[in-house]
């Protein structure tokens, strides 16, 4: 069975192949929906749209193992490289981590992978300019 390591929260988690990454976040009480940098994530929790690829506020960094998952779907692609829009902040933090970056209710696991939830928006950071 696949494993996924949560790597803020410092958790290990069993999976059958081919879970939806957000429902197993929820089976061990880890909120996806962070908002920017954490601000808001207990609106989030409440206000998001249910793991439908809409919101885009489960964004996620796969770190490691990202090979092991499903490729980005058309509802990733409009959400961080052409539409950015109504949430243009918590898109930033795709900048960067263009390969890496996911939407936790998007993302299929079929092999081992480490995952940082909440990924900070940074605005300085060396590609944010390029």
């Amino acid at each position: 069975m696949p494993k996924i390591t949560f790597t803020k929260e410092n958790i290990e988690l069993e999976v059958p192949e081919g879970a939806i990454l957000r429902k197993e976040c929820g089976r061990v009480s880890i909120n996806t929906n962070q908002g920017v940098n954490g601000v808001g994530a207990s609106v989030n929790k409440i206000l998001n749209c249910f793991g439908n690829g809409m919101c885009g506020t489960c964004r996620v960094n796969i770190v490691k193992g990202a090979e092991n998952c499903n490729s980005m779907t058309v509802r990733e692609k409009l959400k961080f490289k052409y539409l950015p829009l109504p949430d243009p902040l918590p898109c930033m933090a795709y900048v960067g981590n263009e390969d890496t970056m996911r939407l936790a209710c998007m993302v299929r696991v079929y092999g081992d992978i480490e995952v940082e939830t909440g990924p900070e928006l940074d605005l300085f950071g060396e590609n944010f300019f390029s």
